[in-house]
């Protein structure tokens, strides 16, 4: 510990000579910083694992730099910070002329909260914006069941570990909660109350969701002094009232607040490299709200952090592998990634059901003794969805057999996903096999329940609804796999300094939840850990 606290103390007297006065300037947030500026710790990215690491970081008193590529979103009084899906603008979406998610709308080019990467056999969504992917998630707070997280998980991972401390831990910081009765039994949720009623006929338990949700703003929404947002559905593409609890507002606040962390937005990381005798390099490109690029720029640190979550993580390992700019990286860089199961259910013939109102998403319907894999759905609602249906996302546990490749003629990575796999078309018939149950449990005289497995609310222009509902995901996992390229606690094999604390360190799957807690309890487990190494 001596000696490790000994290259510490070394590091910040090497930097001093670098950078007269980097420790007071650190205090107060700027916009650029000189190139190649030492500084401790440097996080990529903002999202559940990147805040984590952040906050522990300031807390443990090291000097940190977060990059994020996107911009700040502050809820303004005007409740007009986000685009809507009835009138989206290049708010919603990150650099492209089209917005994201339903029509394949024209928008003016931004650095909006969303991005859609079209992969070889999947599109992925990603979150842009200080918060990451809690900008633009539902805020469900989902802590998988033991016999999921088993199957998924290493047996060096304790879940009794993780279910007493670091889940727990996670939930102080989010403070999430299940819809409140009095909001349930409101008309803007009667699709809520129908998925659960409709679930327990089947036999298949069931509940309400804890949710990062403040539900005294949603009570505003339905008394008119807030904009209608969460009640309306408005989710992917941020809620303008203010109700989503993302992590600008808790984890990345109180690291500001220890006067050790410095959130640098607008700056898009392109490659990382070792350098001898002092740590790692970043180097970078600041942009202004528009994608300009203003300056290119690098940051040297002692201790780097790898959170860009599973594709901007990834995608930076695989490069520095490919180009040698980290060359002690295994061949399992890249490797191991899946889509969590994610898939796409929307169920018809149903009695009204108010289906595009009484966000966001708020029920659960756990299948766990399916005889083909365990299933979970989480119902939520669609703005645009004809009334008697039901939008629900269905989870599984998948193949993790995707994998990163390098193009060099282009510099880039792309992700390779075999959609049409014996293996992925499995997972859809778990997942049909469960709403089978739930419709014929639900049929009546005039009610004949069916569901399509699509893409659902996420179709775009000239797209097949017949589409394998695999072929789009919202939760990557993978590509710097645990006990492949990492140890367990997120320590890159190799390399000294250098953390992986996101989603690219689970190999493929939150065992049939959504993973933004299971990320963020991950990461404070390693932080745990790598603090006391480095301190």
């Amino acid at each position: 510990m001596a000696n490790k606290f000994y290259k510490r103390r070394q590091f910040l007297q090497t930097a001093s000579l670098f950078s007269t006065g980097l420790i007071a300037s650190l205090a107060s947030p700027r916009l650029t910083r000189a190139s190649d500026e030492p500084v401790e710790a440097v996080v990529i990215g903002s999202g559940f694992g990147g805040s984590v690491a952040a906050l522990r970081l300031g807390k443990a008193g090291i000097k940190t730099v977060v990059l994020e590529r996107g911009r700040r979103w502050t809820i303004k009084p005007d409740q007009n910070t986000f685009a809507t899906y009835r009138n989206p603008d290049g708010r919603c979406a990150w650099l492209s002329p089209n917005a994201p998610l339903f029509e394949e709308s024209p928008i003016d080019i931004y650095t909006g909260v969303l991005q859609r990467k079209d992969e070889n056999g999947i599109s992925v969504l990603c979150g842009a914006g200080v918060g990451g992917g809690s900008l633009i998630y539902n805020g469900i707070t989902y802590q998988p069941p033991r016999q999921t997280f088993e199957r998924v998980f290493p047996s060096s991972i304790s879940y009794d570990e993780m279910d007493k401390i670091y889940y727990p831990r996670v939930r102080s910081i989010l403070k999430p909660s299940p819809l409140p009765q009095d909001i349930l039994a409101t008309s803007y949720y009667q699709s809520t109350r129908i998925f659960l009623e409709q679930a327990n006929i089947a036999g298949f338990s069931n509940g309400l969701l804890d949710m990062a949700t403040d539900w005294d703003i949603v009570r505003q929404e339905i008394n008119g002094t807030k904009l209608p947002s969460a009640i309306i559905g408005e989710i992917w593409y941020g809620i303008n009232s203010g109700a989503k609890k993302s992590l600008d507002g808790n984890y990345l606040a109180q690291a500001e607040q220890t006067g050790n962390v410095e959130i640098l937005p607008l700056h898009i990381v392109t490659e990382i490299s070792e350098v001898p005798g002092r740590g790692y390099r970043v180097s970078c490109i600041q942009i202004n709200e528009y994608g300009v690029t203003i300056k290119s720029t690098s940051i040297t640190c002692r201790y780097l952090f790898l959170a860009a979550g599973s594709m901007g993580t990834s995608e930076l390992l695989v490069k520095a592998k490919a180009k040698k700019t980290l060359p002690n990286l295994n061949d399992y860089v890249g490797q191991g990634w899946g889509n969590n199961g994610d898939n796409f259910g929307t169920r018809s013939g149903l009695p009204p059901t108010n289906p595009g109102q009484g966000g966001p998403a708020t029920g659960r319907l756990e299948h766990l003794d399916n005889p083909f894999g365990p299933v979970i759905l989480v119902q939520y609602p669609t703005w645009n969805a004809p009334e008697g249906t039901l939008s629900a996302l269905g989870m599984a546990i998948p193949p993790n057999d995707g994998s990163f490749k390098y193009d060099a003629a282009t510099d880039s990575v792309k992700l390779n996903w075999a959609v049409d796999s014996p293996e992925n078309k499995k997972v859809l018939k778990y997942v049909e096999y469960t709403y089978r149950i739930l419709d014929r449990k639900n049929a009546t005289f005039n009610q004949q329940p069916h569901t399509k497995l699509t893409l659902g609310s996420h179709k775009r222009k000239n797209q097949s609804t017949s589409i394998n509902s695999n072929t789009i995901t919202a939760h990557p996992l993978g590509g710097a796999v645990m006990d492949k390229v990492c140890d367990t606690y997120g320590r890159v094999i190799g390399y000294q300094g250098l953390y992986v604390v996101d989603g690219a360190l689970i190999p493929g799957s939150t065992a049939c939840t959504p993973p933004s807690i299971t990320i963020a309890a991950l990461a404070e487990r390693c932080m745990e850990q790598i603090i006391a190494d480095i301190s």
